[in-house]
């Protein structure tokens, strides 16, 4: 095949599941771009504060992830599941404007991501269900591709509004709120799922058993080793917003670090997924690495809102080259029947490494300053990338049981 696949050729549910990120991602950008600026501004938190929020709210996708993908198995349905995590979300979103305290943040984002968590790992499962494997890079990267568009239309409409109600930031997040329920719209309507057999007769239960972990390879098991190192090297996209604001840009443009950043994505992740579908995933992984390495370089020198700008669309690069792929790499190495549990697992142990990367980026800043979190996070990356030369990593799909 070529290296971009038809986008015809991909099912009608890819697209609206895509279509349905795309909304809720305009939702969460909208909102999220500006709430590192109203956490410290308005209520008063440290970047240290800042860093713990958006690790634990990350480590928290990661746990729901596994919970629900093992239910998703056990159930042999994934869309109730999916539509259930994405409504929980949309109901977060009223919260964050009406917040007077951190704890009130605090227990909105944490109860946004349980939402994400629970919809991620059966909504990746259900992608490679209803997708050909030998087209399932170009399915994840579409899918990624149109979750980008909304990460990039989300800032570039918190700018606007930004400037239309003169910096009122718990306006704007108002207006926020309103695609998360426009997303929960499409996937119950448009998105279709296969039947299934479910893996038990009994009561669905999130527990997962040792003869499930049995039947899942040592290539997956390096793949989910991979993923958490790869993770530990990239902490919480919040300390690109703070890094802007840090170089003197101004609150009402800050939500710009975040459209630079996804427009990248959103332009390279179907190209990159597709190329995943016939090119070594060792490359590609090391490509995405040296490129976090000069982002984080950069990032870390910066003295400018231009140089800022110039590492968040490295920042997107990797991104795009990289997240797509781990999906794929999930989806290939695991049984049919246990996809979801697979793609919760890994995402575990990735989520787990957010939460430890980011609580160490907020305490660099706080205690040496905004550069050694970007120097920190590119020699994470080189001790990765020297892990990666040093095993090769085999890309071959398992039989499929």
């Amino acid at each position: 095949m070529t290296v971009s696949a038809p986008l015809r050729s991909l099912p009608a549910g890819i697209w609206a599941l895509g279509i349905g990120s795309l909304f809720m991602d305009v939702s969460s950008e909208m909102i999220h771009s500006l709430l590192p600026v109203f956490l410290t501004t308005v209520l008063g938190a440290s970047v240290a504060t800042v860093g713990f929020i958006e690790g634990v709210a990350e480590a928290t996708v990661a746990i729901t992830k596994v919970f629900s993908g093992v239910v998703s198995d056990r159930i042999g349905k994934r869309k109730p599941i999916v539509v259930f995590g994405y409504t929980l979300a949309a109901l977060t979103k009223p919260i964050f404007p009406l917040a007077q305290t951190v704890a009130w943040v605090f227990g909105a984002r944490f109860i946004d991501r349980v939402g994400k968590g629970i919809r991620g790992a059966p909504r990746d499962a259900l992608i490679a269900d209803i997708t050909p494997p030998q087209l399932r890079g170009a399915a994840y990267g579409l899918r990624q591709a149109l979750d980008s568009v909304g990460a990039f239309f989300g800032p570039l409409l918190a700018v606007v509004f930004m400037l239309w109600f003169a910096n009122d930031l718990r306006a704007v997040m108002w207006i926020g709120a309103l695609p998360a329920f426009m997303a929960v719209a499409v996937l119950a309507v448009y998105v279709r799922e296969p039947e299934r057999n479910p893996t038990s007769t009994v009561a669905p239960s999130p527990k997962i058993n040792a003869a499930e972990l049995r039947q899942l390879s040592s290539h997956y098991w390096l793949i989910v080793l991979l993923g958490g190192v790869f993770t530990l090297a990239r902490f919480s996209e919040a300390f690109l917003v703070l890094r802007a604001q840090n170089v003197g840009l101004a609150i009402g443009y800050v939500p710009l670090v975040m459209i630079v950043m996804n427009v990248v994505y959103a332009g390279l992740a179907y190209p990159a997924g597709a190329a995943a579908d016939r090119m070594s995933a060792r490359a590609l992984l090391l490509v995405g690495l040296a490129v976090l390495i000069v982002a984080d370089t950069l990032l870390a020198l910066a003295s400018s809102p231009a140089l800022v700008f110039s590492g968040a669309a490295l920042w997107g690069i990797h991104m795009a080259l990289t997240q797509g792929l781990f999906s794929k790499l999930v989806a290939d190495a695991a049984p049919g029947q246990l996809r979801g549990t697979a793609f919760g697992l890994f995402n575990l142990a990735s989520g787990a490494a957010l939460l430890l990367a980011s609580v160490i980026a907020g305490e660099l800043w706080n205690v040496l300053g905004p550069p050694a979190t970007f120097f920190a996070g590119a020699g994470f990356a080189a001790l990765t990338a020297a892990g990666l030369l040093a095993y090769r990593l085999k890309t071959g799909a398992v039989t499929k049981r």
